[in-house]
């Protein structure tokens, strides 16, 4: 997934500017770097600021306590949360606005709308903030910016074709389900079908689709939502998360009743996220006739081209022998690694590295039959699923990312095998 940053996050002094102009400061210095999150905490003696860049959290400000405390409380009124509670964990919204430009001169009479998520918790020396940061200005992504090989993104187009059944997005929390959902959504908006999402939060407004966001506080669940949107004659649903049974089994029966269904769930692998919906209650039998097919992904740094550094392995091809078959002329010679330098961490952007598993006849009968993971992961390979190992070795072979941060990111146990 491209990103326009281009350096990675320096530190900044703000401990003697006005608490609006540093709060200011510090949330344009996230957006300019695209960061996803921006973190506020409370320590014994001072606030750290930091955030989370390309998936790295890196330091931005050390503030005194008094600061830190205006700065928390100033953000808390912008996002309309009571400033007077701080024993228990709330959350908050504020739709800050930016000049659209990064003319140091202001004078762009355009601004930029950024959504700021606030999450607030007591700690133990104050109140800790964290503050997910949604720019309309990106994060929207078509199919083919995700990362995908071209036979993996033809068989996923493939799956969302499918007239009906239940396509999921499965991975760890920061892995980009929802972009790749967002994504797939924006494929198929074609303006012939109807396209209902429930999400907990809405992300991005998208003109056309028609979005619910749920709410704890009045008890409006996932499953409650849901009932709901299949009231409305949706031809396309997405579901934000799949985390409880009524969920599961309701947009199970909803693919078989001839919904298009997409959604995201906790697994490591594709093939897992079979014994996640069945520890979910669903039946084998209805879960095997629903699915299409299952993208696992995990999000890997990519290499900036312009300073990336070359090495020669052509003295050790069996590096590459596993995926020797996939590479082109030439591929398979030389490792790159991230040429870091003064406030550049070497890299500039992300990319998805994926497993995705289509559904075959064969696998439809061992899901409808019980099998575990271990068989139902097998017989996937054998029907010509690439694993991680293969595609991460694959963007490995072509420069797009360094060896360290395969291993950084995806766990030893699925490169090992």
């Amino acid at each position: 997934m491209p990103t326009q940053a281009q350096t990675a996050s320096q530190m900044i002094d703000i401990a003697a500017m006005p608490v609006e102009d540093a709060v200011e400061r510090v949330i344009d210095h996230a957006v300019t770097l695209q960061a996803s999150d921006l973190f506020i905490l409370a320590n014994e003696d001072f606030y750290a600021i930091s955030v989370r860049h390309l998936g790295i959290i890196r330091p931005v400000s050390i503030v005194g306590k008094d600061l830190g405390k205006q700065f928390t409380q100033h953000i808390k009124a912008n996002a309309a949360m009571d400033v007077a509670e701080h024993r228990h964990p709330a959350d908050g919204r504020w739709i800050y606005e930016r000049p659209a430009d990064d003319d140091e001169d202001g004078d762009s009479e355009d601004t930029a709308v950024v959504d700021l998520r606030l999450s607030t918790i007591p700690t133990l020396h104050g109140e800790d903030m964290v503050i997910r940061l949604l720019s309309r200005d990106f994060g929207l992504y078509a199919m083919n910016e995700l990362g995908f090989a071209d036979d993996e993104l033809a068989s996923v187009q493939m799956m969302l074709d499918s007239p009906g059944g239940l396509i999921l997005c499965c991975g760890p929390t920061g892995s980009g389900k929802t972009a790749t959902l967002y994504a797939a959504l924006r494929h198929l908006h074609d303006g012939t079908r109807k396209i209902n999402t429930i999400e907990d939060p809405i992300e991005f407004a998208i003109e056309g689709f028609r979005q619910s966001q749920i709410n704890h506080q009045i008890d409006l669940t996932f499953a409650h939502l849901l009932k709901g949107v299949l009231r409305q004659s949706p031809d396309i649903i997405m579901i934000g998360e799949i985390r409880d049974t009524e969920t599961a089994t309701t947009a199970v029966r909803a693919a078989n009743s001839g919904h298009l269904v997409l959604s995201t769930i906790h697994a490591p692998v594709a093939a897992a996220a079979i014994e996640s919906m069945r520890s979910l209650g669903v039946n084998d039998h209805f879960l095997a006739t629903a699915l299409r097919g299952v993208v696992s992904q995990r999000l890997v740094r990519t290499l900036d081209p312009d300073r990336r550094v070359e090495y020669d392995i052509s003295h050790a091809p069996e590096i590459f022998e596993p995926i020797q078959k996939l590479l082109k002329p030439g591929e398979g010679k030389t490792f790159y690694a991230p040429g870091a330098g003064e406030g550049h961490s070497g890299y500039n952007g992300r990319t998805g590295v994926y497993e995705v598993m289509a559904m075959t006849s064969k696998l439809r009968d061992l899901v409808a039959k019980g099998a575990d993971t271990g068989a139902i992961r097998d017989q996937a390979l054998s029907d010509g699923m690439r694993d991680f190992k293969s595609n991460a070795l694959l963007k490995v072979a072509r420069g797009v990312t360094a060896i360290e941060e395969v291993f950084r990111v995806i766990p030893a146990e699925y490169l090992d095998e």
